[in-house]
């Protein structure tokens, strides 16, 4: 919501400057996000005169001018057609710095000639669009002055960032209401909603369709027909209220309307009368109804979609967008007033279905103050007739404007118990009736109606907030909570602080984190399992996210396909977050996954490059188990178990014992990958850290180091195996010949083919033997062998090769 501080105080009687209204409306609860001192930005750009303005002499388009700054008289080669002498222009000299791309004026020559200064165009000095020629200022402003102050230019534009519970302040005079409640200055009475006196019947009705008037979705519809209009540029005052919060004036007629939804938060529409056929009609649209609007795109309308219809056509979508058809021109005459009421809701799903923002949309589905459809009737009339003229007719309305008026008890001691503050009942009702509510009643219960432009108010602590905000926020008290031990107490649960080991952890093997949204698309949802109906949103933010994701890899597989796109073939990325698997509390786990495409290094003469594959993975998953205190050696890899989006037999199940799975990894299954846009193999993981263990060990201390002064053994073996033999048996077996003396078992050669007869394979291992307590003998290491060479030959069937 943007304003200036002059437009301001035409609703709030107050010598306030502009650090004192920015300070308090930020204490209000109105947070100040921008103040722009548009006189510092103009501050080098002075008024000058041409002397006169003669013809370049090498260029037929440019103009050799004589340019007298008020100390001097420079020499300045100029392009624009009006330049002219005898006309004072807006000059920047070198040195100056130009508002549009804060670059520094330097001098230099223009087709051989030396040109001293730059004489600026509205759009250059970002006081409009305008960049036909140079600005052409007032005969009477004084050579030398600031331009800003000859311009109006001088004003600060103030912007807060409003919260959607405060449709109240979509206007102007609601803020200029809450200053005042606030202590800064007195709110100024607006003449302009005083009744206008209707001089004939207009000749245009009104109706709302019986489904309209059933759903509610437009309770009143308020038309004026004002005959005789001038249509034509806007005065200066109103071009400059629009231009400074980024608005282009276009005619009188639709700067007014423009003005009113920013100064009052009231939208409106003004129809040229004589393009209408017959009666306004508000009705839903048929299906498959288009209509050119005024931001120059056709819309496709639906019959959930209310539209503002005469007897041939739509006119306009309601609440949101007028018809290019039907829309104000320089040459009109009669026009029809439009000041309705609209339903929030509907205007929210109309809005977003047909991706239309606009100023109207905005105030509508936040609730503008049903009173308005009367006051914002007089209120354009009045502007209509003071710039346009024109004949106005008697009011036509259709429905019935609504007048909540709730009330609330609000208990005084309740300030003090839910906000910290006392308040007495005199300022409490002080606050409430500035603020625009009848109250009634003395301490220790006192009665509030809320006024209608405040649809936010709905119980009493909303009336806690209005009294706490103005008084001011720092008004409340810092004390420390109450709490039965001093001892500090943690600020992170045991989980929370195994999702930050689980970043640290997977980041620290080389994977990048990504953060993508809970929601994806349903095409490629259907890809991972069986979509339930509860995962679907009703109001989706995006027609491509429109389902809570069932697997936490859909969109980080989908930004692979983005990344290679554009070059980037070699990816790590890992997420931790929620998967979702119904509608209801705890039909959701946390998964970590994670990603592996492409190359593990970049291409280097040493030859070392080469694609990942599932044991990057599966190391990944390994090294994250162990790390949360399970040891992965007691893992079970089941390679039947993995869902159908991996590729069958590149792919395996990690599970604790026979029903705690873990996670999965390996290959995506390439038809995933190809939906999903990715090339090439891709291998990736989950981890379902919630089914991980607790460590069963309290604290936080680490485990004492048990490093042994003596030399550790290593012997190989190799054995023939049946080719179905899983490596996991033989680590398991070989582990368990003596595991006081055996610490890691490692797989390093495998060999089928040539020598070996068909259905076997030879499988090489490694054993290390770390003693404690002695150096190992020759006896206890081939002890040991054969307890090795027993174990694996007993759960594998194998033999040893000679």
């Amino acid at each position: 919501m943007k304003f200036t501080l002059d437009w301001l105080k035409q609703h709030l009687d107050t010598d306030a400057s502009i650090k004192v209204v920015a300070e308090k409306l930020t204490d209000i609860g109105l947070e100040i996000e921008n103040v722009t001192d548009r006189a510092a930005a103009l501050a080098d750009i002075r008024v000058a005169y041409i002397e006169e303005a003669g013809q370049h002499p090498d260029a037929d388009r440019l103009k050799l001018c004589r340019v007298n700054t008020g100390d001097k008289i420079i020499q300045v080669v100029c392009g624009a057609p009006n330049a002219r002498t005898g006309l004072k222009v807006a000059l920047a000299q070198p040195g100056a710095i130009i508002p549009i791309d804060g670059s520094k004026l330097k001098p230099g020559k223009i087709r051989g000639i030396e040109s001293q200064g730059m004489m600026c165009s509205t759009r250059e000095l970002c006081l409009g669009e305008d960049h036909d020629g140079i600005i052409e200022l007032p005969e009477d402003a004084e050579i030398g002055a600031p331009v800003a102050g000859v311009l109006g230019a001088d004003d600060p534009i103030i912007e807060i960032g409003l919260t959607p519970n405060r449709p109240d302040c979509t206007g102007v005079r609601g803020i200029a209401r809450d200053l005042a409640a606030a202590g800064i200055g007195t709110l100024k009475a607006d003449p302009r909603q005083e009744a206008v006196a209707g001089s004939f019947d207009s000749p245009i009705g009104v109706t709302i369709s019986g489904e309209i008037a059933e759903n509610n979705a437009v309770p009143a519809f308020y038309g004026r027909y004002i005959r005789g209009v001038k249509n034509g540029e806007s005065p200066d005052w109103l071009k400059a209220r629009l231009e400074a919060i980024g608005l282009r004036p276009i005619s009188a007629l639709v700067d007014i309307t423009n003005l009113v939804t920013h100064d009052l938060g009231r939208p409106l529409h003004v129809f040229d009368a004589d393009k209408l056929s017959g009666d306004i009609n508000v009705r839903y649209a048929t299906d498959g109804e288009k209509l050119a609007a005024l931001d120059n795109k056709e819309y496709e309308l639906s019959d959930s979609m209310v539209v503002i219809a005469d007897q041939a056509k739509a006119l306009g979508i309601g609440g949101i967008i007028g018809g290019e058809e039907t829309g104000c021109l320089q040459e009109t005459v009669n026009v029809f007033v439009e000041c309705a009421l609209f339903d929030p809701i509907s205007i929210a799903k109309t809005g977003r279905k047909l991706q239309v923002n606009s100023d109207a949309r905005y105030r509508f589905e936040r609730g503008v103050d049903p009173q308005s459809v009367a006051w914002g009737m007089e209120v354009a009339t009045h502007l209509i007739t003071e710039i346009c003229g024109g004949e106005v007719s008697h009011v036509v309305k259709a429905g019935d404007v609504p007048n909540p008026r709730n009330a609330f008890d609000l208990r005084i001691d309740r300030i003090l118990e839910l906000g910290g503050v006392a308040v007495d009942a005199d300022r409490a009702i002080e606050i409430l009736t500035a603020l625009g509510f009848e109250v009634s009643g003395s301490a220790p219960v006192i009665t509030a109606v809320a006024p209608t432009w405040r649809p936010d108010i709905i119980g009493e602590a909303d009336l806690v907030e209005e009294v706490l905000r103005i008084v001011g926020y720092d008004k409340i008290p810092t004390v420390p909570l109450e709490r039965e031990t001093s001892l500090p107490v943690p600020a992170l649960s045991p989980m929370q602080k195994r999702v930050g080991l689980t970043r640290r952890i997977l980041a620290s093997r080389g994977l990048y984190e990504t953060v993508t949204w809970s929601f994806t698309d349903s095409r490629w949802a259907k890809l991972f399992g069986e979509l339930k109906e509860g995962l679907f949103l009703a109001n989706p933010i995006s027609s491509d996210l429109d389902v809570m994701r069932p697997n936490a890899l859909i969109n980080m597989i989908a930004a692979a396909g983005r990344n290679q796109a554009r070059g980037f073939a070699d990816l790590s990325l890992f997420e931790v977050g929620p998967e979702f698997f119904g509608d209801q509390p705890g039909d959701q786990r946390l998964v970590a996954a994670g990603l592996r495409a492409g190359s593990t290094t970049q291409r280097s003469w040493t030859g070392s490059r080469r694609d990942v594959d599932v044991f990057d993975v599966k190391a990944d998953v390994e090294a994250l188990v162990d790390a949360l205190g399970t040891n992965a050696a007691n893992l079970q890899v089941n390679t039947e178990g993995a869902p159908a989006w991996y590729h069958p037999g590149r792919s395996a199940a990690l599970q604790l014992g026979p029903k705690n799975v873990l996670g999965y990894f390996g290959e995506l299954h390439p038809k995933v990958l190809k939906a999903l846009g990715v090339k090439g193999r891709v291998v990736a993981f989950e981890l379902f850290v919630e089914n991980i263990p607790m460590p069963k060990k309290k604290g936080t201390a680490r485990p004492s180091l048990n490093a042994s002064s003596f030399q550790s053994v290593e012997r190989d073996f190799a054995f023939l195996l049946d080719s179905d033999v899983k490596a996991e048996a033989i680590i398991k077996a070989a582990r368990g010949a003596d595991r006081n003396l055996i610490t890691e078992v490692t797989i390093f050669d495998l060999y089928a083919g040539k020598g070996i007869e068909d259905g076997k394979k030879s499988l090489a291992f490694s054993i290390t033997l770390q003693p404690t307590k002695a150096t190992l003998t020759d006896e206890e290491i081939e002890a040991v062998s054969k307890k090795v060479v027993d174990a694996v030959e007993k759960a594998t069937g194998g033999s040893l090769r000679a």
